[in-house]
């Protein structure tokens, strides 16, 4: 298995305290000046100064050495230039223009999640008390780890190759056979997604929290500062099946919280029995959501500030 899981990522803003002082109230740990994380993983995300909102740095992991040489090889078949001293290795995207690194290990384990005995039809477990989510939550509970990020791309089969063909991520689901690719590199359904574009962009980040409860007190803590953050949800996706609430950051960035996720741990049983390349855009289980809104508004593939940002990526010499 050349990759093995999503590390970290950096992100680049023009007011990078502000982004920061933003994740630190609302559950991410400041470990260092500009990276935070969360009680598992110190690590999750670095935030520097940029001109513009846009993805700087992607932080992968792999098994072995022996892995970070396939990679290069395999890079190197496709004409692209990765370094490897030891470790890590390092490379560019080639259509969206940040690093990719990729390091020999694992990422820390996350703690399960505190169990939350609820009442269910045929079931009860819980009495004479109220929920949890009622009567002991007085803050919202953190997020516990970054599990994707999807990007929208102007040229998808140069992204696709790089990702699947060089990099080592593996398929789970497409739209219309390529228009948009689910991949992962560890368990998740997803770990990136990459879909069309105009420009290369950042279309959203995901942190995964425990549950809805989670979801839902964490999402409206941020809607109490800032009413329009709100972009799309809360509902259930089809492909992943996970649960999702889209808002905004400070940036513009869009991020999603998300929780109860489809994990694949058989490669090759989800490739026969569940992995189809030919969703058809909503319909049948290929839709937005099984439950909530049935589509996200239009800014949500075509924010606001795609043309600062393509004029951005215009002066680095990118599409």
């Amino acid at each position: 298995m050349p990759l093995n899981g999503l590390l970290d990522m950096e992100l680049r803003s023009p007011e990078p305290s502000a982004l920061g002082d933003f994740w630190e109230r609302h559950g991410l740990l400041r470990s260092a000046d500009g990276v935070y994380g969360t009680a598992d993983r110190p690590t999750q995300l670095t935030i520097g100064e940029g001109d513009h909102r846009h993805l700087a740095a992607l932080h992968l992991s792999c098994e072995s050495e022996a892995d970070l040489a396939g990679i290069a090889a395999r890079l190197d078949e496709l004409g692209l230039t990765a370094t490897v001293a030891d470790t890590p290795l390092t490379c560019v995207d080639p259509v969206h223009g940040h690093t990719v690194t990729v390091d020999v290990g694992e990422p820390a384990p996350i703690r399960p999640a505190e169990a939350r005995p609820a009442n269910v039809p045929g079931h009860t477990a819980r009495t004479t008390e109220r929920a949890d989510a009622v009567a002991t939550r007085t803050q919202p509970r953190p997020p516990r780890r970054l599990g994707h990020l999807v990007l929208g791309s102007p040229d998808l089969e140069a992204s696709r190759r790089f990702y699947l063909d060089g990099l080592g991520f593996r398929v789970s689901d497409e739209i219309l056979n390529g228009v948009a690719t689910f991949m992962r590199c560890e368990a998740d359904h997803h770990n990136l997604l990459l879909q069309p574009a105009p420009t290369g962009y950042l279309n959203h980040y995901a942190f995964e929290l425990d549950d809805l409860d989670a979801i839902g007190a964490a999402s409206t803590a941020v809607l109490a500062e800032r009413a329009d953050a709100h972009v799309v949800g809360p509902g259930r996706h089809n492909l992943g099946s996970n649960v999702f609430w889209y808002l905004a950051d400070p940036d513009g960035n869009f991020f999603e919280f998300f929780c109860d996720m489809d994990q694949i741990h058989d490669d090759d049983a989800w490739e026969r029995d569940h992995c189809r390349r030919d969703w058809e855009g909503a319909d049948g289980p290929a839709g937005f959501s099984v439950w909530g809104p049935a589509d996200p508004p239009p800014e949500f593939f075509e924010p606001t500030d795609l043309p600062t940002i393509a004029a951005a990526r215009a002066a680095r010499g990118l599409a």
